[in-house]
């Protein structure tokens, strides 16, 4: 009777001991496959967020619309020089939209491109060209522009704040997808953003005026080669 009471605890002691690791390896494995999972998840959100960053958080828009490009039209620079855009290319150039007697949006947008010119430095001319395009042609002279560029302290060297006559302006707006217009006061609609047009003239990227400015200045280094990054998205866009 011993012996078999003995074994009896024996046995109800080894099941108990197995049953014990096996919920154990169950309750491991469970909460292996939940760290696996939160890692799997994090590791993908951080993937999705560095995307999608590029084009909203740090206010940088793609471009892959092919028909956009620059207009073939002369403008007049700051100095009254007529100036095709076709000169523009062979280098990547940063447009901006402005005029003159705006007092806020406008000044903001000219700051800011103040900053983009002094993060391209010397490259500013020899490799990039910035081009700030009144939406007032009406009224902004080359030498109103030239008054509002020295206000700026703008480098010149590359630079160009330009205008024309309206159909022109019109016309190179409507390349690059935008409009000329004003609200129901009477006054003209601003146009926020800068816009990286390639060496061929086509739109690359748009920016959101809140955009990092040594971004578009790295992106328009990028673009004068193909054999950068950005020059290479570019190219592969235009086979597409």
């Amino acid at each position: 009777m011993r012996n078999k009471s003995r074994k009896g605890k024996v046995s109800f002691v080894m099941n108990h001991s197995k049953s014990l690791r096996l919920r154990f390896r169950r309750e491991f494995l469970v909460r292996n496959s939940i760290w696996v999972f939160i890692v799997f998840f994090a590791t993908a959100q951080a993937i999705l967020s560095g995307c999608n960053g590029a084009s909203h958080e740090t206010g940088v828009y793609p471009v892959t619309d092919d028909s956009r490009r620059l207009s073939n039209v002369t403008l007049t620079d700051q100095y009254g020089h007529h100036l095709p855009l076709t000169a523009l290319e062979g280098k990547p150039a940063l447009f901006d939209f402005i005029y003159t007697s705006c007092a806020g949006e406008c000044q903001l947008l000219t700051q800011h491109m103040k900053l983009i010119a002094d993060k391209l430095g010397p490259d500013l001319g020899a490799r990039v060209s910035l081009v700030s395009i009144t939406t007032d042609p009406e009224h902004d002279s080359p030498r109103r522009l030239r008054d509002y560029a020295k206000a700026f302290n703008a480098n010149l060297n590359g630079w160009y704040f330009l205008t024309g006559p309206p159909a022109q302006i019109d016309e190179l707006m409507q390349g690059l997808g935008l409009n000329r217009s004003r609200d129901s006061n009477g006054e003209i609609d601003h146009v926020l953003g800068y816009f990286l047009v390639s060496p061929d003239g086509h739109e690359m990227v748009e920016y959101s005026q809140r955009v990092d400015p040594s971004i578009p200045a790295r992106d328009a280094k990028e673009a004068v080669t193909p054999k950068t990054m950005i020059g290479r998205l570019t190219a592969n866009l235009r086979l597409l």
